[in-house]
């Protein structure tokens, strides 16, 4: 079981597939497994590198210090103990943030950087989100109360008209065996609460683009375009903030031309 061990955390991490690196950031609540549309997509091109996040999956103990820049200072020793100077990223959601910081902090590390959902904003709905859906789970209320109450602000609205989709969601996610736990998700939400955006500049020290869902309600599509001017940017319909389970081809295809146009240094 491939893990990174650390002076205060163990790290797990899932490696797949073949040819250049891909590192792949999972976002708040998520893990490893939350790419799992894109896998059999980007295996064929990539070596794919999927970290369990502090406070997340098989990553222990689950209340080590966090903060972006903490998550970020892990991918970038991760990446050192692969031996691999540098790769292509994709962060989701709070994920993107961290790749972010990921690129001010090790540019060197970044062949190319895609932004999924994402863009450096702080919104204080969004901590208020997380700290309700962390109130369900804490109380009484059925154990899949919570999933119905995010799923909304996760999924494009088309989703809700397919029979039984929805209650398969839930049902998945309660079954996975390394779901994030009820105090790592407190322990996680600290992390996004401390979050300050830096302001981008100009020009970024790695190619980066940016993907945007038409139905995000998490990273609203205007405010997203505004954080991240400038950037190549392209929007995807019929996606909701989990852009890579709603239009996971879409998402995939995008990743693989920007990495082919930014090969890696020194790569044949």
């Amino acid at each position: 079981m491939p893990k990174l061990t650390l002076p205060d955390v163990t790290l797990h991490y899932e490696i797949d597939g073949s040819g250049p690196p891909l590192l792949m950031i999972a976002g708040m609540v998520s893990d490893s497994a939350s790419w799992a549309p894109l896998v059999p997509l980007l295996s064929p091109h990539f070596t794919l590198i999927r970290p369990d996040n502090r406070t997340t999956g098989r990553t222990a103990p689950v209340d080590a210090a966090v903060s972006v820049e903490i998550y970020a200072e892990d991918c970038a020793a991760l990446l050192d103990r692969l031996n691999i100077p540098q790769a292509h990223v994709i962060g989701h959601s709070m994920g993107g943030m961290i790749a972010l910081e990921l690129l001010h902090a090790y540019p060197d590390q970044i062949a190319s950087l895609t932004l999924a959902a994402t863009a450096p904003v702080r919104l204080t709905r969004n901590q208020a989100l997380f700290k309700a859906l962390l109130a369900i789970r804490q109380s009484d209320a059925a154990p899949d109360t919570w999933l119905h109450a995010f799923f909304p602000w996760l999924f494009t609205p088309a989703v809700y008209d397919i029979p039984g989709a929805v209650d398969a969601a839930a049902a998945a996610s309660l079954t996975y065996a390394h779901a994030q736990t009820v105090g790592g998700m407190a322990h996680q939400l600290g992390a996004l609460e401390g979050y300050q955006p830096r302001t981008l500049a100009s020009p970024l020290p790695a190619p980066t683009q940016a993907l945007l869902a038409q139905d995000d309600m998490l990273i609203p599509l205007p405010m997203a375009q505004q954080a991240l001017a400038g950037i190549p940017t392209h929007i995807i319909p019929d996606a909701g903030h989990s852009i890579h389970w709603d239009a996971p081809q879409a998402v995939a295809d995008h990743v693989k031309s920007f990495a082919n146009s930014n090969p890696i240094t020194g790569a044949p």
